[in-house]
């Protein structure tokens, strides 16, 4: 099974590149971010036309995450639990062919410091609090999305870091966070499949960053150990970052080997 997540920065925008994307790339499911609409105006008809099933959690004009399968979607869990009061659309997940998929769209944070990092912050607890109560299920999960965090300053995960010293992305709160995530036990799939190698999944439109490979990874798999004793590859597929009119994302995946 081939699992992708891809920031489409505008379902709207970029429908052509995602059905592009979505009829060559072998995927069984993608999970997308920042489609920026509501949940209403999600282009279902065009994606079941192209033989995807389709579950979203939408908003207006921002944010919003959606999970698209060749096969029958169950959702659990529609927004992040632990503050009822946030309404921003970020996380959606749900079981598929037996795997659980949890897709999340992590805070920015920008400007550093202030109420958005702070908001940043308090999501990645929740997000580290409800990772530990799916690990508890002992059923194969893939925690999976733009999470909005540069690993390590190393050229593997960024490859200008001094351009992003003062950057959200890149603060010791926000990495410290995403290690108290590992921690737990989920395995990080690209890095695992490419410990020495740049995996960059976000090159700016800004200063030809991408011509530049200017790059740096804040998308991410993460594997629970039932999923991760699967784990049989993993990449980017960063060609379609270079596409007319493509996301500023390209979209990473893991590939599963059937369950025995």
């Amino acid at each position: 099974m081939r699992i992708a997540t891809y920031n489409v920065n505008g379902i709207g925008a970029r429908l052509p590149r995602l059905l592009d994307y979505l009829g060559h790339s072998g995927n069984d499911i993608v999970v997308l971010q920042e489609i920026k609409c509501q949940t209403d105006n999600v282009p279902v008809a065009a994606l079941n036309d192209a033989g995807w099933q389709v579950a979203a959690h939408g908003q207006k004009g921002f944010n919003g995450v959606a999970i698209l399968a060749r096969t029958a979607i169950t959702p659990t869990q529609t927004g992040l639990p632990g503050d009822d009061g946030d309404e921003q659309a970020r996380y959606l997940e749900a079981e598929v062919a037996g795997i659980r998929l949890g897709c999340l769209y992590l805070p920015n944070g920008n400007p550093q410091p202030g109420p958005k990092f702070d908001y940043k912050l308090a999501w990645m607890e929740r997000l580290n609090a409800h990772a530990a109560q799916l690990l508890a299920l002992e059923t194969p999960t893939v925690l999976l999305g733009d999470y909005n965090v540069i690993p390590t300053d190393a050229t593997i995960d960024i490859a200008r870091p001094a351009m992003m010293a003062n950057d959200a992305l890149t603060q010791p709160q926000s990495r410290a966070a995403f290690r108290r995530l590992l921690a737990q036990g989920w395995t990080d799939a690209i890095r695992t499949r490419h410990p020495h190698s740049p995996c960059y999944t976000y090159w700016d439109y800004q200063a030809g960053a991408w011509q530049k490979n200017w790059g740096f990874r804040i998308d991410h798999l993460l594997l629970s150990p039932a999923a991760a004793d699967r784990l049989a590859d993993a990449g980017v597929d960063a060609d379609t970052r270079g596409e007319d009119k493509a996301s500023d994302h390209a979209p990473a995946w893991v590939q599963l080997r059937a369950a025995t």
